[in-house]
């Protein structure tokens, strides 16, 4: 178990990072999806249970880092995001998927980049998000897609799969991906 040296400054700086991301996808709505229709009016930008997870290796790139897992909303998408500690300039990652676990279960993530946030990797959940009646749905929805996927301190191991997304948010068993 991992004990927290300083947490008042360890939640500061999750706080940190998040916020950047946040600002980034903020600015991307503002300049470069103003006039798309698939905008949901009714959503917002948000960052949904965030925490610090253990220490990863990033790639021959990156080194370790600790990353910070959560999911984002957007009026445009909702995804899981893998937002590296510290920020990392790897431009040349974009659109480059990778398989990653994300609390007890493995995913495929895609590299996204910009100067603020630095790198980070998104697994779409939900795009476009017309389905969701308003804000506090798809917080319910995300907040529940953390919940399948943070293991439980009763919970017994398995053997890692790659879990479709529709099985995934079905509340199916993991199911490999083809």
């Amino acid at each position: 178990m991992n004990t927290l040296v300083n947490p008042p400054a360890d939640a500061a700086r999750l706080a940190t990072r998040v916020d950047a991301l946040v600002a980034f996808y903020l600015r991307v709505q503002r300049e470069r999806m103003q006039d798309v229709p698939l905008l949901h009016p009714g959503l917002q930008v948000q960052a949904v249970g965030f925490e610090w997870a253990a220490v990863v290796d990033q790639g021959p790139d990156a080194g370790e880092a600790r990353v910070a897992e959560g999911v984002l909303i957007t009026p445009w998408f909702m995804s899981l995001v893998r937002l590296p500690e510290p920020v990392l300039d790897l431009p040349a990652r974009v659109g480059l998927k990778v398989t990653r676990d994300f609390g007890c279960e493995r995913f495929d993530f895609l590299g996204a980049h910009d100067a603020a946030p630095g790198y980070h990797e998104t697994c779409a959940l939900f795009s476009p998000m017309g389905r969701f009646a308003s804000q506090a749905a798809a917080v319910d929805t995300a907040r529940e897609a953390l919940a399948l996927t943070r293991p439980r301190a009763s919970a017994a191991p398995s053997a890692p799969a790659v879990p479709s997304r529709r099985a995934f948010l079905a509340g199916r068993p993991s199911a490999v991906a083809r």
